[in-house]
């Protein structure tokens, strides 16, 4: 069994014990990071290889940044930066091999405010992600495309939907764009396994340092490969870690794959 989880870390320094325990409890054998917040000089590589993992990643200084991990193993890089814009300098895709799987963690444009800019800058985003995803599947290997995808797909991956009608994650576009994804081929790992529980991977904050639980979101998503499909035992979230202390507005999503297929 491989367990392949994402995790949107908020500031992987300021957050770094969270991680750490995390990661000590998890047993996933892959992890995907986002929005890491720091510089790649001072990402904290020996304290994430004193609990057993590898790592490469793609910092960029407060903002953005993605990483991967390997259980007892570094990741062999295969692409850093989504192709199809060579001015975008933004810190979102990171790609490796890793435990006979392609894995691509991403952070997909948040788009707010939107309309405007920002969120015509997350559908360009989003395009370039659906055409390079496509040469994925025709590679034809067993490959994950996971992370913080900044999108709600259905209503039922809101815990009150029309509290985001004016937000872009929940936007007509951003859904239309995940669901032009599935359509080409991409299967929702967790939607697999439930496919009509409200499941949740992200809470707002309160100013009294909890969470409210009424603003839950599903915008963490495992997407994989048809040929991954079949092998999709369980997934979930970890829902536990976003009440522990100083924690990130994003609990960790997984999926665990049966068997192991040579790339």
């Amino acid at each position: 069994m491989t367990r392949v989880a994402t995790f949107n870390v908020n500031g992987v320094n300021g957050r770094l014990p969270v991680l750490l325990k995390w990661l000590s409890e998890t047993g996933a054998d892959i992890v995907c990071l986002q929005e890491l917040k720091t510089s790649d000089e001072k990402f904290p590589e020996k304290a994430i290889e004193a609990v057993g993992y590898g790592a490469i990643w793609h910092g960029q200084k407060s903002y953005n940044g993605v990483a991967i991990l390997g259980r007892g193993q570094v990741p062999l890089e295969r692409r850093r930066g989504l192709p199809g814009d060579p001015d975008d300098t933004h810190s979102r895709y990171l790609e490796a091999e890793v435990d006979g799987l392609v894995v691509g963690c991403l952070y997909l444009p948040n788009g707010n405010p939107a309309p405007g800019p920002k969120f015509e800058y997350k559908l360009r985003w989003f395009d370039r992600l659906i055409a390079y995803g496509q040469l994925l599947l025709e590679e034809n290997v067993p490959t994950v495309l996971c992370g913080d995808y900044n999108v709600v797909p259905t209503e039922i991956d809101a815990v009150v939907p029309h509290r985001w009608v004016g937000d872009a994650v929940y936007f007509p576009e951003t859904r239309k764009a995940y669901a032009d994804m599935l359509a080409g081929g991409w299967v929702d790992a967790v939607r697999t396994i439930h496919p009509e529980k409200g499941i949740y991977t992200y809470w707002n904050f309160t100013c009294r340092g909890g969470y409210d639980r009424s603003s839950g979101l599903r915008m963490d998503h495992l997407l994989v490969s048809p040929s991954l499909s079949g092998r999709i035992h369980s997934a979930g979230v970890d829902v536990e870690v976003r009440g522990w202390e100083k924690p990130s507005d994003h609990a960790p999503a997984w999926v665990d794959l049966s068997g192991r297929e040579p790339l």
